[in-house]
This record gives structure tokens, C-alpha cells and sequence, in this order.
């Protein structure tokens, strides 16, 4: 007993146990980490693949019936007791077998408009019969959500081919009508988006500039009528446009579906409101596949609707990814500025170290700090003198004096300005002294030193503070509530009119994206599959992103390896 003793003290004096525990310390953390990005992506990629859809019998009372409609989204399994509280009629048969437990089932019914609500829980128990129809259409729409029935029949407006023409049934029609519309929706999407933006933009920049000129004194009679001639063309040409857009709004909403829903009664939908139409039930594999990947396209590219619940989250990725980026180019240089200084050219003192400290506490400075700071020296002080300064004639309307990307990018920069600090400092401690005494000694000054040899040296491990930066400025969402970020921006922060990048506009933001969905989504059982597929994709992005600067930073080291030895 008293060896082991012995050989157990031996072998935890000798270092091995903290080996081990830092072994399983890191296992788990792996485990942990591949366990929760599992979680996110079954949740999250699930949500695209097409469901069945079911047509239940339901009984609701001793001999009253209905007939419901819906995919099956979820199962749990709860008390008789509490199904008894909550009022549910549970079948006597059920009722009578004593069981403790009733499994009941979450049911996306759709057709909002009507019940009132996407969801809603049945009870296992009391469904009669189950059935999956092949007839059985699934209809996305603009609004209200999804809409479950069948077919009867599509009326078509003035000016439509008639069915004896091809011979085409209502599923037919119903398809071609929905391209035609898709078709038509995106000139619509084209001139608002694109054409009618473009004027709008230029007349406000002509009210801009007479605005100015006005306020200079300078709005002569000339420039009066240059401004006006150059109003009417533009007012020219949006009235074009308004008339083509009048045109396409009416040929969009021609034909309307005629449909069914579970109780039996007829609802009219006009095509023009319809994302796409397909028979879930009918679906073969490569049917389903199919599916699948437009989904998730539409998801990665498209705009948001129906308060974020439905559509895409492009506005969100962009925003996020110009975010970052422009906070990138704000924060490197002065990362790299104030590590240099603190290195190579401060005196190593009290003063020196004091800031040192100062800098690494601000390193734990909770986020929304940051976020108040941003909003009133930013946002409140800096850009309210630069529209007093540089934009007299959008006053009383701010410019700069509200949030937007560039308080949103400050903000943050100033928030992983110390991780880049000190990364950086770290680098330049390891470049070795021979080498710096090397350079001077051929004849380089101490500038030139740095330049072409200390900071190319440094330079990996810049790029390792640069990713730490991303990583965190990517995921951060408290401060960018009070500097820049909404819930839907009307329009990107980047576009083809001068400047192009517009640093004064909001923007959508993926972590904002997720809160929102998560936790202000007036449909909370619709939004919860898309929480775990934005979070899937800001992660995706922040990896990439990653990435990117790794593949950099490593080639870097590989260049200046042999320097270093």
C-alpha cells in the first residue's frame, strides 16, 4: 500500500496528471463545441426540408368532429392532468384507460387569415383517421403565412390564354400563372428597387444642393432654372415608371387560384401574392432534394418578410460582413500605431506600464458600455458637429447625428481595439534583437527598420489579433442595438449611387437578426427553426471569415520563417 502511495505521489509530482487534465479539459471542450454547432445545424438545415402534410380527423367533443389540416412540427408527451386543466376534451376511451401521460402533437395548420394562428396542439388520442393526399397543396405566400387546401380551379383575368387553348388542367394553370408572376414580380422588384431608387435619389440630392445654395445665398435665378429643368426630367421619368409599374401590378394580380381549406369552404388567392406552389405529399426524392436547395438559396439570398419569419436573410449577411470589414480597416491601423509606440518608441515606465493595464482592462469592459459611449460621443457629438459642419442643408434631418455603419464599426473597433494592441506587442517582443541590430548595423535607420523588417516579421501575429477582432465583432449584439443596427433596412448600405459606400445608413445584422426572430417574433413556434439557421450561418461566416485571415497569417509566417531563424 504504502509503494502505490509512493507511485501515485511520484506520478502527480511528476506533471503527468495536469497532462492528463489538460487533456480532458481540451477533449471536452471539443466535444462540447462540435455537440452545440451539431445542435444548430440539425435545427437549423432541417427546417428547409419539405414535410408531409397530413389530413387528420379530429374529434373535439363526444359526436362533433373535425377535419385539420397541417404538417406535424413537434411531439411531447404531458400529463393527463394537465390536459384536463387546460380544458382539452379528451375521448372517453382514452379518458378511461387510466394512463398518467397523453402525447400530443404540434400541428402547423397555416391559412392565419382564418384561425388566426399558424399552430396549434392536438391530442394524439383523439385523432380518428390520418391521411396524406396527393392533391394535397402547400401555397407560400407574401403574407398571412402558408396556406393548406386543394385546388378547384384558377380563374383567369382579360387577356389570358383560355385552357381549351393547350388542353391545360388547373395544375397547369396554376404553374403557369405563378411563373408568369414571378416573372412579372421581379420587373416590379427591378424598377422599384433599381430605377424608381435611382430618381429619388437624384431629386433629393437636387433639393439638397438648392437647400445649399440657398443657405449660401447663392440660388440665382439661373441656377433656379437649372435645378428645375433638371427636376422636371427626372419628375419625367419617374411618371413613366409609375405608369409602367400601374401596368404591372394589375397584369401580377390577373389570376386568382380558387382553393379549399379543411373546413370545406372556398378561398380565393390572387396569383400575384404567391411565392410558389408544390404538392409535399407527391414529392419524389429528387423532388425533395430540389426543394431543398431552393430553400436554402432563398434563405441566403433573398430579403426577409412576414415580420423576418419567412424569406431570406441576405440584408443581415451583407450588413454584417461590411460591418466587420470596414471595422477591420478602422481598427488595424491603430492597433498596430499604438503597439508600435508602446514597444519600440515609448520609455519603459510607470507611465508605460499604467497604460498597459489601462489597455488590457478595457479589454473587459462589458459590450454595452462600449454601445453607450458609441451613442453619446459618436453618434450624439461627433456626428451632430459634422452635420452642423458638412450638411447644414439636410438639417433638421440628421446625417451623421444618427446611428449608422460607421458609429457601428467605431464602436467596435474601439471594442477589439485592445485584443489587436496587444497581440500586436506580443509579436514584435519575439522578432529577435539580432536581427534588428542586422538591419541598423548595415546602415537602415530605426524607421526603416521597423518598416521592412520588424513589422513583416510582426505581421503573423497581427493577423492572429485580426481574428480575434473578427471573431468577436461578428458575434457582438448589445452595443450595434444603440449604434446602427434595425430590425429591416430599407435598402443597403452599398449601392451604385455616389459614394456607393454609405456610412450613414443602418443596416441588418445577423446577431441582431437572431435576437429579434428569437425573442420579439410575434410567431415564436415559426421563428424558432429560423433562430438556429441564422445562427448556423453567423457562424459559417465568422469561420470563413477566420479562415480567410489564417491563410494569410500563415503564409506570412512562412515567409519571414527564415528571418526568424
Amino acid at each position: 500500500m504504502s509503494a502505490m502511495k509512493t507511485s501515485a505521489k511520484n506520478w502527480f509530482h511528476s506533471g503527468e496528471a495536469a497532462i492528463w487534465l489538460s487533456g480532458a479539459a481540451v477533449s471536452s471542450s471539443i466535444i462540447i463545441v462540435i455537440g452545440l454547432f451539431l445542435l444548430i445545424a440539425v435545427n437549423g438545415l432541417s427546417h428547409f426540408w419539405p414535410k408531409p402534410v397530413a389530413q387528420f380527423e379530429y374529434r373535439q367533443g363526444a359526436n362533433q368532429t373535425m377535419t385539420l389540416i397541417g404538417e406535424v412540427r413537434d411531439r411531447e408527451t404531458v400529463s393527463t392532468e394537465r390536459v384536463t386543466q387546460s380544458g382539452e376534451w379528451l375521448a372517453p376511451d382514452v379518458a378511461s384507460s387510466g394512463a398518467q401521460t397523453q402525447e400530443r402533437q404540434l400541428l402547423k395548420i397555416g391559412n392565419r387569415e382564418r384561425f388566426g394562428l399558424d399552430f396549434r396542439w392536438v391530442l394524439s388520442g383523439n385523432i380518428v383517421t390520418t391521411d396524406y393526399p396527393a392533391d394535397l397543396l402547400v401555397i407560400e405566400r407574401q403574407e398571412w403565412g402558408n396556406f393548406y387546401g386543394f385546388l378547384q380551379s384558377v380563374v383567369q383575368g382579360e387577356g389570358a390564354d383560355t385552357p381549351e387553348a393547350d388542353g391545360a388542367g388547373p395544375r397547369g394553370m396554376m404553374a403557369r400563372s405563378i411563373e408568369r408572376a414571378l416573372k412579372i414580380r421581379q420587373q416590379i422588384h427591378q424598377i422599384e428597387g433599381e430605377a424608381m431608387a435611382r430618381i429619388n435619389y437624384d431629386i433629393e440630392r437636387l433639393r439638397l444642393r438648392e437647400r445649399r445654395l440657398e443657405l449660401e445665398q447663392q440660388l440665382t435665378e439661373a441656377a433656379k432654372k437649372t435645378i428645375a429643368a433638371e427636376r422636371a426630367v427626372l419628375d419625367s421619368e419617374y411618371q413613366a415608371l409609375e405608369g409602367r409599374l400601374g401596368e404591372l401590378y394589375r397584369a401580377i394580380n390577373r389570376d386568382t387560384l380558387i382553393m379549399v381549406d379543411s373546413t370545406g369552404q372556398p378561398k380565393e388567392i390572387a396569383v400575384g401574392a404567391v411565392v410558389r406552389a408544390y404538392y409535399p405529399n407527391s414529392f419524389g426524392l429528387s423532388d425533395k432534394l430540389g426543394f431543398y436547395a431552393e430553400k436554402v438559396w432563398e434563405f441566403v439570398a433573398d430579403d426577409p418578410r412576414e415580420a423576418n419569419t419567412e424569406g431570406g436573410i441576405f440584408p443581415a449577411i451583407f450588413g454584417t460582413v461590411i460591418m466587420v470589414l470596414v471595422m477591420a480597416v478602422i481598427v488595424t491601423p491603430f492597433g498596430i500605431l499604438a503597439a508600435v509606440y508602446l514597444r519600440e518608441y515609448a520609455t519603459q515606465g510607470v507611465f508605460t506600464r499604467a497604460i498597459r493595464v489601462a489597455v488590457n482592462n478595457l479589454a473587459g469592459v462589458p459590450s454595452i458600455v462600449y454601445g453607450v459611449f458609441g451613442l453619446g460621443f459618436f453618434v450624439y457629438f461627433l456626428g451632430g458637429n459634422i452635420d452642423q459642419l458638412f450638411y447644414p442643408e439636410v438639417l433638421p434631418a440628421p446625417t451623421f447625428g444618427t446611428p449608422g455603419l460607421l458609429w457601428a464599426s467605431l464602436t467596435l473597433a474601439l471594442l477589439s481595439l485592445p485584443v489587436v494592441i496587444v497581440s500586436t506587442e506580443e509579436g514584435l517582443s519575439r522578432v529577435p534583437r539580432a536581427v534588428r541590430e542586422g538591419s541598423l548595423a548595415l546602415g537602415a535607420t530605426k524607421a526603416e527598420t521597423l518598416w521592412r523588417v520588424v513589422l513583416p516579421m510582426a505581421s503573423p501575429a497581427m493577423m492572429t489579433g485580426m481574428i480575434l477582432a473578427v471573431a468577436r465583432a461578428a458575434g457582438e449584439v448589445a452595443p450595434l442595438m444603440l449604434v446602427g443596427v434595425v430590425k429591416l433596412a430599407p435598402s443597403l448600405p452599398v449601392d451604385f449611387n455616389a459614394p456607393f459606400l454609405h456610412l450613414d445608413r443602418k443596416f441588418m445584422h445577423m446577431g441582431f437578426h437572431i435576437y429579434d426572430v428569437g425573442f420579439q417574433s410575434p410567431n415564436v413556434e415559426a421563428a424558432r427553426p429560423l433562430v438556429y439557421a441564422t445562427a448556423l450561418m453567423l457562424v459559417v461566416v465568422i469561420v470563413v471569415m477566420n479562415l480567410a485571415a489564417i491563410r494569410i497569417r500563415n503564409n506570412l509566417r512562412e515567409k519571414y520563417r527564415a528571418l526568424e531563424n
